[in-house]
């Protein structure tokens, strides 16, 4: 892409930024909560290309004003200074144009969403109940440095410790275009604590991360949802246990059914089930979208196909390998206590630069 293209599309979208502000101070936008919601986040995605825009405008009229120089004069002082001037500004041109290019690649709209996260026991057995529970720990340590909000709203235990499955929603800033790397089977290579003989078992859970849909992205039918109560079976105190708390939503026409008892309070049970729901509907159609980038790219660091394979923690060796692109650490302590970021970059670099790769065919 030359310089004048990048700079046209950066002039395009600075006229559609200063477009939108114009928009959200209208009386009339401001009374369509959907489509102000909508402006809203649309001039936050742009805010970062307007912050560049300057800086690469200033860099493009510096370079010609020293070739210019270089050009018509005679003054060779003047032609040293314009010569060294150029050689700075093109070392600074490549990384910022990087960043732009970058910056103009289609962003996906969910990265900005909170997440609905289930973790589920794959083969294993009780190891691969633990192993779920290690998984739930090590995600928790990454939202409390993060300074996300974690709640569990489902969850069923393993007979010898861990959890069968757990669905937990994590609010913050971007947190599923981050999180979303993480959706696949996790397997695990250890001796188990059940095992006598010291022999390594290999066993696996499945992460799923969900973009959680807001109230506006999809319509629910009361006609449409069949709601029981039950008791809660979890841990929460004698009230939890003895009352009608827990909530289970059946969408009738997917079939899809969600629970919720975490909380003591039957209403804020509901409340959390029926974000579950029309996050798990939205879903549906989102994955289609997901299906059809799939078809589309060669190889993809997040496709969000469950049944992949994307990573293995090995005890014995200390070892945490990343399949989808090679990626071998040996911090596998860290890891568990929730240093993931290293790991959740290389991902993002790798997908942005396979987009960028696609972009430019």
């Amino acid at each position: 892409m030359s310089d004048k293209s990048i700079l046209d599309k950066l002039e395009g979208i600075k006229h559609r930024f200063e477009e939108i502000e114009q928009l959200l101070t209208d009386p009339a936008v401001a009374g369509d909560m959907q489509r102000y919601i909508k402006l809203n986040k649309e001039y936050r995605d742009l805010e970062p290309l307007i912050k560049v825009y300057g800086d690469y405008k200033n860099i493009i009229s510096n370079l010609d004003s020293a070739k210019e120089i270089l050009s018509n004069e005679k003054d060779e002082e003047l032609r040293q200074m314009a010569k060294d001037e150029l050689d700075e500004l093109e070392v600074k041109m490549d990384p910022l144009e990087e960043k732009i290019r970058l910056l103009l690649l289609p962003s996906d709209p969910e990265d900005e969403k909170n997440a609905i996260v289930e973790i589920r026991a794959g083969t294993g057995g009780d190891e691969a109940s633990i192993f779920a529970g290690d998984l739930f720990r090590m995600y928790s340590k990454f939202c409390e440095n993060k300074k996300w909000k974690l709640e569990v709203t489902h969850f069923n235990e393993g007979t010898a410790g861990g959890y069968k499955e757990i669905v937990f929603n994590v609010t913050g800033q971007g947190v599923y275009g981050i999180m979303k790397y993480e959706s696949g089977v996790h397997r695990v290579q250890r001796v188990p604590q059940t095992e006598t003989q010291g022999r390594v078992h290999t066993s696996a859970a499945t992460v799923a991360v969900l973009p959680e849909a807001e109230e506006f992205d999809i319509e629910l039918r009361t006609e449409d949802i069949r709601r029981d109560t039950y008791c809660s079976s979890g841990p929460g105190g004698q009230s939890v246990n003895t009352t009608y708390s827990a909530i289970r939503l059946t969408h009738i026409p997917s079939g899809i059914v969600v629970t919720c008892q975490d909380q003591k309070s039957q209403l804020k049970n509901l409340d959390k089930a029926m974000a579950e729901l029309r996050t798990r509907l939205y879903n549906l159609e989102y994955q289609k979208h997901i299906d059809e980038i799939s078809s589309k790219r060669k190889t993809m660091v997040s496709t969000g196909d469950r049944s992949a394979k994307i990573r293995t923690y090995n005890y014995q060796q200390g070892r945490v390998t990343d399949h989808r692109i090679n990626l071998t650490l040996y911090n596998l302590a860290a890891i568990l206590d929730g240093d993931i970021d290293e790991i959740l970059d290389n991902l993002q670099m790798a997908e942005n630069a396979e987009r960028l790769k696609v972009n430019s065919l």
